[in-house]
């Protein structure tokens, strides 16, 4: 044991992990019942405490693996939340994390291993101690980011047409944007490429499918 710091308190590290689909045109978030006490049985976001011998961010990406049998996924550090009494009986401080993952990739077997539900940000729970405010706090953060960061396209397919690509924009800002003036600006963008593939199952007309550049870098 340490003999450095013993006069002072001791509390305890978590991560917890906000993951973001895409599905039926909405948000939606992985939550569950929690198994522990306290706030058993109560909804909440999937987490767990950081191990002595891992950072913070190896531990969000191990608890992201975890939850969704995924790598190399687009995660950042949404804030820590730390008030005295956000959980009942030991001091404990929590560093939130978000992370975008195509829905399809993702396998339903955790959904049931887990007990994990995908939630709409329509109809969110009240859910432990503040894990309301982290889901609100990496929403603003989204709609923050989608407008000049090329972060979208982690929620959708390999190839998508620009209807879709409007649909999520629309679904994290919550707003409807103009057609013509969304793909007016998209046309623009360096990272989304035109392919000569055709979506004709979802388009009766047969829509162009785009990719986004792989050779670009998000930050």
């Amino acid at each position: 044991m340490s003999k450095y710091y013993s006069q002072y308190a001791k509390a305890y590290v978590s991560v917890d992990c906000i993951v973001f689909g895409f599905d039926d045109n909405k948000l939606k978030f992985l939550a569950g019942r929690r198994k522990l006490q306290p706030g058993y049985g109560e909804w909440a976001l999937y987490g767990g405490f950081v191990g002595t011998e891992e950072s913070v961010d190896d531990a969000a990406s191990r608890v992201l693996h975890e939850l969704t049998g995924l790598k190399d996924i687009y995660m950042k550090q949404v804030g820590t939340f730390g008030e005295l009494n956000r959980s009942e009986g030991e001091r404990v401080i929590s560093v939130a994390y978000v992370a975008l993952i195509n829905v399809k990739d993702y396998d339903e077997k955790n959904l049931l291993e887990k007990e994990l539900h995908w939630v709409s940000l329509e109809n969110i729970p009240k859910m432990f101690a503040d894990h309301n405010e982290m889901v609100n706090t990496a929403v603003r953060m989204l709609r923050r980011r989608i407008i000049t960061e090329p972060i979208s396209f982690q929620l959708l397919p390999e190839y998508f047409t620009l209807t879709q690509l409007q649909n999520v924009h629309e679904a994290v800002l919550n707003t409807e944007l103009d057609k013509r003036n969304f793909r007016k600006k998209v046309k623009h963008l360096p990272y989304i490429i035109k392919t000569d593939k055709i979506d004709k199952l979802t388009s009766k007309r047969g829509a162009a499918l785009y990719r986004f550049d792989d050779a670009t870098t998000i930050d």
